[in-house]
């Protein structure tokens, strides 16, 4: 592989830095419905199903942005889409704050949720661009701000959700959106000229021919692998405060093992990053949504609280690489003018699975009454995202160890 001027340079991991900052802002939305959702079941009081609606809602307009501020960052370039989310996501907190009701919360989610997008899969694709040698080491930073985020904000909020409610918290989170996110953004206006954008291309076109699969079937099977993988991610995500609340101990210690699942995450996504340089996307993943799978099944016997530490902290470990593998994958196969729609999509079958799952867990704990069987189901998707990483993998030729671009 030769070097380039522009890709792997210092000013990609600048751009790279800048982006991790923005992130950590962006990406509160998806996490602070979860931080929440106990209060929000208890002061409108409602079933367990019920109050995960507005994380579903949430989940949805995350998906939906991931795939249309993509393809708008592939036309516009990265700063305008992620300035323009900033609007929204503070125009959103807003509207949340101040819902008299279940369904206006969730409807006020949604807008956060889309905005919230453009901090993550939009900011990967981008990232993606900028570097070929360490593209996935690069990806796994970018899209390690979504799980610091989430391991930072419950502490920063701590002290407000204690002394106040849910509400003041929401219009914390949209100061800051509207106040820190929108200067930074302009700052991300260079785009990646025209040369090193074709020697990405010929990288990808390089290792499309080992596959001896279609573009578009790559990303229909990705799509489907994405949604298994992540529905069975979303339990122990989407439930752990309440979980915890169930068995005694707590929404303080449930916010806790969130954060700490998601700083596992984090050093679970460098690892992958690296994994990925050497390995490649496709196996990375596999070897991640196995250990993932592995983990789940190590809650079904857990209820003590030390015990659901260490678990909580397995868990992370092993899936935080999942998800930045899949634009890997998408960037070392799929062209890379494409790259904002196509990681986009593969993006958001992710996520519509995280809100899938973490509805149908509700939904499971609410017929049976314990989480039990939200974990099965959970492991039970697990196992067709891995049958669907090993047919790609058996069909793929073995990648050469260099590409001549």
């Amino acid at each position: 592989m030769t070097s380039d001027p522009i890709l792997d340079s210092r000013a990609s991991w600048g751009r790279l830095g800048l982006a991790l900052l923005i992130s950590l802002i962006g990406n509160a939305g998806m996490w602070a419905i979860i931080l929440i959702l106990p209060d929000v079941q208890t002061e409108f009081g409602v079933g367990r199903a019920e109050a995960s609606l507005p994380y579903t809602l949430t989940m949805v307009g995350f998906a939906l942005g991931n795939f249309l501020i993509g393809r708008a960052v592939d036309r516009f370039g990265l700063a305008w889409s992620l300035a323009g989310s900033a609007v929204l996501m503070g125009i959103g907190y807003g509207l949340a704050m101040n819902a008299p009701s279940i369904l206006l919360l969730s409807l006020a989610q949604f807008a956060i949720g889309f905005g919230t997008s453009a901090s993550f899969g939009p900011l990967i694709a981008d990232t993606s661009q900028w570097f070929l040698k360490r593209r996935g080491l690069a990806v796994a930073i970018a899209a390690s701000g979504n799980y610091l985020s989430g391991a930072i904000w419950p502490f920063l909020l701590a002290g407000t959700l204690a002394s106040d409610t849910w509400r003041t918290a929401y219009l914390i989170l949209a100061l800051s959106c509207v106040i820190a996110m929108l200067p930074a953004c302009a700052l991300l206006r260079r785009k990646l000229p025209e040369e090193a954008m074709a020697r990405s291309e010929v990288a990808a076109a390089e290792r499309a021919r080992t596959t001896g699969l279609s573009p578009q079937m790559l990303t229909a099977l990705l799509a489907v692998a994405g949604i298994g993988c992540c529905v069975a991610m979303s339990m122990p995500q989407v439930h752990i405060v309440a979980y915890c609340v169930d068995l005694g101990y707590g929404p303080a210690v449930g916010a806790e093992m969130l954060s700490l699942m998601l700083l596992g995450g984090v050093a679970s996504r460098l690892v992958s990053g690296v994994m990925a340089d050497k390995l490649g996307g496709v196996l990375t993943l596999l070897i991640g949504s196995t250990l993932q799978m592995l983990a789940l099944f190590l809650y079904l016997p857990t209820t003590g609280l030390t015990s659901l530490y260490v678990v909580s902290m397995v868990f992370g470990l092993s899936q935080g690489g999942i998800v930045p593998s899949y634009a890997v994958i998408v960037r070392e196969y799929l062209p890379a003018r494409e790259a904002g729609a196509r990681v986009g999509f593969v993006i958001m079958s992710t996520i519509f699975g995280m809100a899938i799952g973490g509805w149908l867990s509700g939904l499971i704990y609410d017929v049976t009454g314990s989480y039990q069987w939200a974990f099965l189901n959970g492991i039970a998707f697990n196992a067709l995202n891995v049958a669907v990483m090993i047919y790609i993998l058996t069909r793929s030729r073995p990648r050469a160890s260099t590409v001549a671009v």
